[in-house]
């Protein structure tokens, strides 16, 4: 076997979603072998008018809050240079230090280390929930400054009234520009729905609702949940992450014990090197599909997305007849059936042996078995 096709991603077709840190991630799936796509869902805007963030610093410093909820790592790091750039970093450090500082996980733990300062309670499961259990009967008639993420964090100022905040300050570092109406997002939910990816992975819970938005907007949800729930693996960073994908009714969602984007990764590979292989026997040999490389009796070919659907249709009847309707159905869209046969003839051409696709007449096509 060639060091390329030894890789355990090799043939796998994967979409990333997240902006930053993304040419981290897609280097390391491109490294196992992967075929990768980038579609950012959301674009973080740059710090170049933080007129906003400012005043909410300032207020916050005005304010002297008892309790500070600290929720992401980049989030405090680019509160912070937001602050230090407004001549407000000196002010707003003395304000955390005299604060108890609740924070969510434990790599915005480390980022609160980092700049010194010391947590009075760390949720440890990374979630909003935990973090709210952490601040029962702590926080009544207090002033609670809160970092949002985005919206991930539906619901936590109203959460915080409720367990008796007399006030609750909203600082918001992130703001997330809309990608939703650009082409490359209906290329990726049209991919998702065909399942022209084997995986696709969410750094972030805002990439999730912007994903379900824009197949929302296309009128693409029923197809989008179910293709990801039983076609594409979804992988996400941790149960934040995870919590909107499973709220839509995906199943199957992958969440790795560590959140962090690297257990992500490894959690991505085992699964698919351990299930992403579909195999069955034919007159012609075994025969296996790993994403989009198809091997028969050792000698192996590399298949375009829409032959690959066909064919992994084909394999999974196991020899009985796939009528030419449900082929089409595996196909984007805009699919006919003509589309269906120009594309059955590439692939035949395309594999080892052509008449590993039989016809039969007036019913439809079936694996060669």
């Amino acid at each position: 076997m060639s060091p390329q096709l030894a890789l355990p991603l090799s043939g796998f077709r994967i979409a990333v979603t997240s902006n930053r840190r993304s040419e981290e991630l897609v280097e390391a799936l491109e490294r196992r072998g992967a075929e990768v796509t980038h579609a950012p869902l959301l674009k973080l805007a740059p710090l170049d008018d933080e007129a906003v963030l400012v005043e909410q610093t300032k207020k916050l410093i005005e304010l002297r809050p008892e309790t500070v909820i600290i929720s992401t790592a980049y989030g405090l790091r680019r509160w912070f240079d937001s602050a230090e750039a407004a001549g407000l970093g000196h002010e707003l450090c003395q304000c955390l230090n005299s604060a108890k500082l609740y924070v969510r996980g434990a790599k915005a733990h480390g980022a609160v280390r980092a700049l010194g300062f010391h947590a009075t309670a760390v949720a440890k499961d990374g979630t909003t929930a935990g973090l709210l259990d952490q601040l029962a009967n702590e926080i009544t008639g207090q002033t609670v400054a809160v970092q949002l993420h985005a919206d991930s964090d539906h619901g936590l100022q109203l959460a915080l009234r409720e367990l008796g905040a007399a006030r609750v300050l909203k600082v918001e570092p992130y703001r997330w520009l809309d990608t939703s109406s650009e082409q490359h997002l209906s290329n990726l939910v049209e991919g998702i729905c065909a399942a022209h990816f084997d995986a696709i992975t969410f750094t972030s819970a805002p990439s999730v609702h912007a994903l379900l938005a824009a197949a929302r907007s296309r009128n693409r949800t029923a197809a989008l949940i179910r293709s990801l729930s039983e076609r594409v693996v979804v992988a996400t960073v941790g149960p934040v992450t995870a919590a909107p994908l499973e709220a839509a009714g995906v199943t199957g969602t992958l969440v790795p014990e560590r959140h962090r984007m690297g257990a992500m990764i490894l959690q991505l590979v085992g699964h698919l090197s351990e299930l992403g292989t579909l195999s069955t026997s034919t007159v012609f040999g075994d025969c296996a599909l790993r994403g989009r490389t198809l091997s028969l009796n050792g000698e192996r070919c590399e298949l375009s997305p829409a032959q690959t659907e066909i064919l992994r249709r084909l394999m999974e009847a196991s020899g009985s007849v796939v009528t030419r309707e449900e082929l089409v159905s595996v196909l984007p869209s805009t699919s006919s059936n003509h589309a269906l046969d120009m594309t059955l003839s590439r692939l035949r051409r395309t594999l080892p042996h052509p008449d590993l696709i039989t016809t039969v007449i007036k019913r439809g096509y079936r694996i060669n078995v």
